[in-house]
Parts: C-alpha cells; structure tokens; sequence
C-alpha cells in the first residue's frame, strides 16, 4: 500500500520551532559538556532526519504541542554513544598493537591507533562528556533518594506506544535505530529521574495550562481514522478474483499474505494500522473512508496498480477538552523547564566532583608516541 508515511518512523523532519510544549514522556537529555541540548523530530515524510543532527539519548526534546498522541516524537539513539563504543572496541587501554591495519588504500594501511586518535578527537570527548553526565545525575538521584518505580516506567511506555499507534511500530522504530525495548527502558529511568531532581525548582501553573491549551487547541484534537487491510495485485482481473475468493470464504488475512504485492502489509495479513487523510493515496482513502465495517470495496486503482480494501475498524474524529490534556500539558511544560535548567545543574555538579578523564589523555599520550616514533 503506498502509505505517504510508509511507517518508517525514522523519517522524521524537525518540528516547527515555534512549539511552546515540550514533553519529557518523548524526549531525552543531552549532556554535551554541561550543555543542554534539543532535538524535535515530527512525523512528516517529506525530510529524511541528517545524521549529523542526531544527539545522545539522554535528551529533553521540544515537541509539536498536539498533545504528542498525533505526533510520533520519540528518543533518538545517539550517534556519539554509538561511536563510543566502537572506540571501546577497536582500543581498549591496553590494545595490543598499534600498527595493526583497519584499511588499507591502494596498499597503504590506516592503522587501528590513528583511527582510534581520530574518534576521540571527533566523537569520543563528547560522548565521554555525555556518559559522565549521566552519571552526575544517577549519583545525585541515588543521594536524594530518588526512585523510578515500574508504574512510572510502565506509563511511559504505554505513553510510548499510543503515540505510535502500536507496540509493534514502536519496536520497528526502535530497531531502526538499533535500539532495543530495554534501551528505552533504561533512558526512560534516566529521563524520570533528571526530572524528579529538578522538578522542585520548576512550577507549573493552572493559567499557564490553559493559555498552552487555547493556544494549539486544534492541534490537541484528533481527527477521524479508519484501519484496513489491504491486497495489492498487478491487474484488475487478478482483484477482482480476490474479491471472489473472499465472498465465497476464504480468509482475507491468508490471500492477503499469498497474494499481496505490498511488501509492507503482506506478511501483517494486509493490516494498514490506523490512518487519517492526507496519509494515503487519495484513491485509497477515499474508498477506505466511504466503507462500512467489514466491507470490501471494489478494485481500487491505484499508482501500484489494483488494491482490494476491507475496512476493519473506525475512530471518529474528537475535540479534546483541557480536562483531558491537563496533565499531558502539565509534563511538557515541566520538560521544557528541565530541559532550561539542565545545562546550568549540570555544571555546577561537575565543577563539584571529582572526575577523572583517562579516554583524552590516552588519546594524547599515543599521538606523543606516534610523533617521537616518526621523528627517529
């Protein structure tokens, strides 16, 4: 089916830089040098994410004041991390050889030090900088008797997965991201405990709630959507002998997985998951719209070629009240004040503690080496 989505949920673009409301349920923060650092990711399909603006995953993200249900605003995995254990890997303090090759261009070897040398100078102080700040911040919840118990894990989570329709798109999302569900786990423990520790600098009041509210009130509402499941085939024959088969019994989920052309709905037993308009191709959706529950419609033509649509389930649009998105609102404003004050916290305890930072001065000391080794 050829959803302008495509539920690659990776293929995020920025969210207007307007937004006001942040929220801490989809957001991580970013400990770059004491720095606290945003990155807002929306579900829009025209914008791939750049790499390079990918940040840790410990960060407080503003976000599309929709209420977030809409928009599917989510961790993303840090590059830097990432980088950070490569360098783990590739040279642990006590590597054995120096000279042993990671590539070699046209006979010319790169050495495994020179590649570890540049990591550092590039990534690797600002990942270390981002892991010790993590863990100012678990020392100082564990000194403030501060704990994350699983009901609050488990409401993230679910929070998690209602604003990517489901637990098994969420998963997809976090697979591509090479990011497992004990990853977020682990972020959502941080994340709460960032927040519990500066939440009592931080206050929120009824007026603020509302003004927020009045002010993205239609983007707090949901619109009308509609599930089905779908078969792709070449020809309008071949539908409509899928139109046959199902009258006369036959399981739609099974021709959808024998028969179907659409890679990704086929193997799901054609299953669209929940779409509004604006989501699909317009033929598809305004046949989709128009059918009653359970209904099969008629070949749809479509630019992949013939589809054969069952509608198996409808949200009615709906108008959120403030009572309704109260507390939503209540945790994105307090995110955006975490995310303020983090940076300067953070500071403050690093210039407190003792830190030791053995990652730098190896780097340092093996381009000493290398320089006396090729002055000889």
């Amino acid at each position: 089916m050829d959803d302008k989505d495509n539920k690659e949920l990776g293929n995020n673009q920025r969210q207007d830089e307007d937004s006001t409301v942040e929220n801490s349920e989809h957001s991580e923060l970013n400990v770059q040098s004491g720095q606290a650092q945003t990155e807002e990711v929306s579900e829009q399909p025209e914008q791939a994410l750049d790499d390079q603006n990918v940040v840790v995953n410990e960060g407080v993200a503003p976000v599309n004041p929709s209420g977030l249900k809409s928009g599917k605003v989510w961790p993303i995995v840090s590059l830097v991390l990432a980088l950070a254990l490569i360098i783990v890997l590739i040279k642990p303090p006590f590597a054995s050889s120096k000279q042993e090759a990671v590539a070699t261009v046209n006979g010319v070897e790169i050495s495994k030090a020179d590649f570890y040398d540049k990591l550092v100078q590039g990534a690797g102080k600002q990942a270390l900088d981002e892991m010790i700040g993590k863990e100012l911040v678990n020392q100082e919840a564990k000194k403030a008797n501060i704990a994350v118990t699983q009901a609050d894990i488990d409401k993230r989570l679910k929070s998690f997965t209602e604003s990517f329709g489901s637990e098994e798109n969420l998963n997809q999302a976090l697979e591509s991201y090479g990011m497992t569900k004990e990853d977020l786990i682990k972020d959502i423990d941080f994340n709460l405990k960032l927040t519990k520790l500066l939440e009592p600098q931080i206050k929120v009041t009824d007026e603020e709630i509302k003004q927020t509210f009045d002010s993205y009130k239609d983007s707090f509402n949901t619109p009308e959507q509609v599930r089905a499941s779908v078969i792709l085939v070449a020809t309008e024959e071949e539908a409509k002998d899928i139109i046959t088969q199902l009258k006369g019994g036959t399981d739609f989920a099974e021709l959808a997985k024998s028969r179907s052309l659409d890679t990704a709905t086929k193997d799901k037993g054609g299953d669209t998951d929940f779409f509004g308009r604006g989501e699909q191709e317009e033929a598809i959706e305004n046949a989709a719209f128009k059918l009653k529950k359970d209904e099969i419609s008629e070949p749809v033509k479509t630019s992949q070629g013939y589809e054969v649509i069952k509608l198996t389930d409808r949200k009615e649009a709906h108008e959120a009240t403030l009572e309704e998105k109260k507390e939503e609102i209540r945790e994105g404003l307090v995110a955006q004040q975490v995310s303020q004050l983090t940076g300067t916290w953070l500071e403050e305890k690093k210039s407190k503690a003792t830190i030791k930072n053995t990652l730098t001065d190896a780097a340092s000391a093996d381009n000493v080496s290398g320089n006396v080794s090729t002055n000889k």
